[in-house]
């Protein structure tokens, strides 16, 4: 029985692992090649809680109607549970003090507004499994097992995609070019062995490339008479002995 055992602890208490995993979340989401280089324990972890804010931003991409507005910001509200609060503590910091400028927008708020432009409109019609988690291996020191967790359908691989597919239409370009260009100096090569093995006999005699079978009956005829000469002198030879 698995009784109270649903998730990693990761050595820290509850409120110490969930700002760890929106941290973690915010820098995923963030991040320019998306994606980054955790442990292994933190990456499992991770997935679960950064695609269920996905699915809640996908879920806002996937409603109609006229009066879905409330239903947007309400699924907004959801996925900002997932990150930090944004600017809040620094506007409580500055006191409202009138002539100063507003604070820049934090990490959390960037991601929010990320998640339901971007990629809510990446994963709309995908559902589930927005994230992929690769193995790096042990890291040095403490013997940490590393990985990758990055989200799927970026960019580096559908440029990657795009340039597999030039590759594949420019060799079938490039062989049916070839095929064409060999038959072509194939035919030009091979049309006299074409020729002298199609045409007819009476082609080859006038073009007199070929050989015509009187001179071959004619040398079988000359050879039997040398051969014939020869047995009747020795026969003439043993008699007169």
């Amino acid at each position: 029985m698995r009784h109270l055992n649903a998730h990693r602890k990761l050595g820290r208490s509850t409120e110490h692992r969930l700002s760890l995993l929106r941290n973690l979340a915010t820098s995923l989401i963030n991040a320019r090649n998306e994606q980054i280089i955790t442990t292994l324990p933190k990456a499992k972890e991770l997935r679960p809680f950064v695609e269920r804010a996905i699915s809640l931003s996908r879920r806002a991409q996937n409603l109609t109607g006229d009066d879905n507005g409330a239903q947007v910001v309400h699924l907004r509200r959801q996925a900002a549970a997932f990150f930090h609060a944004g600017n809040q503590g620094q506007a409580r910091a500055a006191g409202g003090r009138r002539g100063q400028g507003r604070p820049p927008r934090t990490a959390g708020v960037a991601a929010v507004k990320r998640l339901f432009t971007e990629l809510g409109e990446r994963y709309k019609d995908r559902p589930g499994g927005y994230t992929r988690i690769i193995k790096l291996g042990r890291r040095d020191g403490d013997n940490a097992e590393l990985a990758i967790i990055e989200l799927v359908d970026n960019p580096r691989e559908r440029e990657a995609a795009v340039q597999t597919k030039r590759a594949k239409s420019t060799g079938k370009k490039k062989s049916a070019r070839a095929s064409k260009s060999g038959e072509a100096e194939g035919g030009r090569r091979g049309g006299r062995k074409a020729d002298r093995t199609h045409e007819q006999e009476e082609t080859t005699k006038a073009r007199g490339r070929g050989r015509t079978d009187e001179p071959k009956d004619a040398d079988k005829a000359s050879s039997g008479g040398r051969r014939a000469k020869k047995t009747e002198s020795t026969a003439a030879e043993q008699e007169s002995e």
